[in-house]
């Protein structure tokens, strides 16, 4: 099939004086989209690289690809991720990964929360601020976790956004709203370990954005794949890193990531992540992968709470927790880039 591969590459990105260090961080690398690229030229396909703009509504109709493989994260805007896959729709070019909804959800990390509250599924407790003295939800104890709502990599992350007091808090809400001019996302803290699940494949259609009334019926997994799940060996990294998965941990020391995968989990407990991996795909509306972030509650026999849902999950086949799991399942990196096409090819019934 004729590929056109659309990323947004961080040589690419905009800058201007005064911008946040980390602004682009979640953006690919050439590195990234080589391995891409050489990916599915392996799987037979002729492919053609895009940066993903608005320059593709002229590129797109010129090139007449079969299909896209999108992992475009978009520079401006609360739905950044959800603007290439809104440019597919117009043209009706169909393209790998999640729609426009999903995407959109996902990356505003209160909404994809909300979602999950009223579905049932665990996600720790938590409060939006859009202010930095905004009164405290009486319901939060500290320690709480603060975040960016809107951001991927890490960003935001570091030791400090675990907050003890009052004093901190308001510290830390200060610098995410003025570093990030966008909502601050404060939830319960969990103290324990660090899992992701990578799943691949669809749901058997036609699928509503609901969880089936018998949550251990063969619908809510039918379909998807799960890759072995990934836990951060966090005690290998230095201390000022605090025992989270911080930005820095993703950027600076991604080439020397420390991992344990398969995770040393019980099969109850692997069981347990995979179904609630599928029953965050499903009310979420993902589509040919996608990867769920928990944390397991030291403090209540590991259980596990939802921390958010990354649908366009990193490719880089050095150190993306998702390639890391697909070798561990005895997948080459080339398997798992034209799985991903192949489950996307599939649904737009292309041979």
């Amino acid at each position: 099939m004729r590929v056109a591969l659309l990323a947004n590459l961080k040589k690419n990105a905009p800058t201007w004086p005064g911008m946040s260090p980390d602004r682009w961080d979640d953006l690919d690398s050439e590195k990234t989209i080589q391995a891409i690229a050489e990916a599915l030229e392996a799987g037979g396909h002729q492919v053609t690289f895009l940066e993903g703009n608005i320059t593709l509504c002229e590129t797109l109709p010129q090139l007449k690809p079969d299909i896209c493989f999108n992992i475009c994260e978009g520079h401006f805007g609360d739905a950044r991720e959800a603007q290439v896959p809104a440019i597919l729709e117009m043209l009706r070019i169909p393209y790998t990964g999640s729609k426009i909804l999903a995407l959109a959800l996902s990356l505003d990390k209160p909404m994809a929360k909300r979602v999950l509250t009223y579905h049932g599924l665990p996600t720790p407790p938590f409060q939006v601020f859009e202010r930095p003295d905004e009164e405290l939800d009486p319901a939060l104890s500290f320690p709480l976790f603060v975040k960016p709502s809107r951001e991927g990599t890490g960003m935001g992350v570091s030791a400090a956004s675990i907050v003890q007091d009052e004093a901190a808090l308001r510290q830390q809400l200060r610098l995410i709203l003025e570093r990030y001019a966008q909502p601050a996302l404060v939830e319960r803290f969990i103290r324990g370990r660090e899992v992701t699940v990578g799943v691949v494949g669809n749901l058997v259609a036609p699928v509503a954005r609901r969880l089936t009334p018998d949550e251990g019926a063969p619908r809510l997994l039918q379909g998807l794949t799960f890759l072995p799940p990934l836990e951060v060996d966090l005690a290998r990294y230095p201390a000022e890193e605090g025992g989270v998965y911080t930005n820095r941990m993703k950027v600076e020391l991604a080439d020397t990531f420390h991992y344990l995968c398969p995770a040393p989990l019980s099969p109850e407990q692997v069981e347990e992540l995979n179904r609630l991996t599928a029953a965050v795909f499903r009310v979420i509306g993902c589509l040919d992968v996608a990867r769920v972030d928990f944390r397991l509650d030291a403090d209540d026999q590991d259980r596990p709470y939802i921390l958010e849902v990354n649908p366009l999950p990193g490719l880089n086949p050095g150190y993306s927790d998702l390639c890391i799991e697909a070798a561990a399942a005895g997948w080459s990196y080339e398997a798992l880039i034209n799985r991903i096409l192949d489950e996307a090819a599939a649904r737009y019934g292309l041979g």
